[in-house]
């Protein structure tokens, strides 16, 4: 199934094995629906090409410039008593850490912080709206109330019952989701990159956003391939009827809010199977839905940081340190296709189902796997092979891209659309180029 390399990244954990076996397992999905429906379409895993696309907006390029992923005030600060990582991207968690700290500047923010204590400061920050995550170890974060309620015995992916509401697969598809709707709820990285891939498998993807908080560019760059955006405000009544009609007549529906946002309009997994059987509904938190954080917000690097997967790639110098590409977001976000193609498959016979994913578990799993010995003489240099990147035009100019992670009957996969004008599309379901509402 996996082909190329072993090792790719220098570092002390698997990441090249986290990456490969969850594209795999999302890879050997597709097949087995592609099987099902009788379609002569096959794919295999190269590492080189997994690890290009876990890295895939570091390799961006817009009329040949490269994006700039990380704002201003993001990354590592130093603390009266450690270190904690900050995160913000998106401007209104940034406009938290200038109210909080009284700072415009990263130095004027470094400056305010350095005499503060990290576990203080991450409370405070979070408590305002903030993204913080105080640095700890792997053992004191093992024996931290969070991990021990809501993490440590949590399997990887977490399934529901199915519904019993069954709805067959058309066959002879020619794609392995050819004609199957996914309505995307998610946002940043993770949600998005399995959804781009359902895309690339056929599937007719449509993404949701609140247009009170529209996705960062960049980010919109980089995941919105295969896919549309539309904008919609669940707070209004007609913007809610119409999401609510969109899920009438999805297939899968993946969710990346934090926990309990989307019950207060209906559109949690509860809710959900409970007005629709027939839907697969994959869920995604930072945390996990139970324990102390169980309703806080997160990213990748935030996990990193308090996981201790930060402290395991300190420097010489005892500075935190990070994974070479954001490996929880995408592994997870594999992880996250892979569940929905596997409860997909089986509900002609078992009805719908939900299944839930948190960044931080995916986070255990790879602090529990070190990497495999290598020969001294092994040099790393990451994956570099013109079949990894192509081209295509957009509304934003020409774009140079990391092609989907597999290579399918013989020849890299591509996406079928570039990524479009964000936030313009109608949020309606697209078939045989006619848009349809339900």
């Amino acid at each position: 199934m996996a082909r190329g390399p072993r090792r790719i990244w220098d570092g002390p954990l698997d990441v090249e094995g986290l990456a490969v076996a969850s594209v795999a397992a999302a890879a050997s999905a597709a097949n087995s629906l592609a099987f099902y429906r009788d379609s002569a379409w096959q794919c295999f895993v190269s590492s080189g090409l997994v690890a290009a696309s876990f890295g895939s907006i570091g390799r961006l390029r817009v009329d040949d410039e490269p994006v700039k992923p990380w704002g201003a005030l993001s990354g590592f600060y130093r603390t009266r008593d450690g270190w904690i990582r900050l995160h913000a991207n998106y401007p209104h968690h940034a406009a938290v850490l200038r109210s909080q700290l009284h700072a415009t500047s990263r130095e004027e923010l470094a400056a305010a912080i350095r005499g503060r204590e990290a576990l203080e400061l991450e409370q405070t920050l979070r408590a305002a709206g903030g993204i913080a995550g105080a640095v700890r170890t792997a053992q004191v974060w093992r024996e931290h109330p969070h991990h021990v309620a809501a993490i440590a015995d949590r399997p990887l992916i977490s399934l529901g019952m199915p519904t019993g509401g069954r709805r067959p697969l058309e066959t002879s598809a020619s794609l392995p989701l050819q004609g199957i709707r996914v309505l995307d709820l998610t946002r940043v990285i993770a949600g998005p990159t399995a959804a781009r891939f359902l895309g690339a498998l056929g599937a007719d993807v449509l993404r949701i956003d609140n247009p009170a908080r529209p996705e960062l560019l960049d980010q919109h760059l980089d995941t919105g391939f295969a896919k549309r955006t539309a904008e919609l405000d669940f707070t209004t009544a007609q913007d809610l009827r119409r999401a609510r009609e969109l899920t009438t007549s999805a297939d899968i529906v993946l969710s990346a809010y934090r926990p309990g946002a989307l019950a207060r309009f209906g559109l949690d997994a509860a809710s959900l199977l409970s007005d629709h059987p027939h839907l697969v509904v994959v869920e995604l938190s930072a945390w996990g839905d139970t324990g102390p954080w169980g309703g806080q917000r997160g990213f990748d690097s935030i996990v990193q940081a308090v996981s201790g997967i930060a402290t395991t790639y300190a420097d010489a110098s005892g500075a935190p340190g990070a994974l070479p590409v954001q490996a929880l977001d995408h592994a997870t976000g594999y992880l996250m296709a892979t569940t929905a193609m596997r409860l997909l498959a089986r509900r002609p016979h078992e009805g719908g189902a939900s299944a839930r994913l948190a960044l931080a578990r995916t986070g255990d799993w790879l602090l529990a796997h070190p990497a495999p010995e290598l020969d001294p003489e092994f040099e790393f240099d990451g994956p570099d092979c013109p079949l990894w990147s192509a081209t295509a035009r957009s509304p934003y100019g020409t774009i140079e891209y990391v092609r989907p992670p597999a290579f399918a009957n013989g020849v890299p996969l591509d996406f079928p659309s570039a990524p479009r004008r964000y936030g313009v599309d109608p949020p309606e379901w697209w078939i045989d180029d006619e848009p349809v509402t339900g």
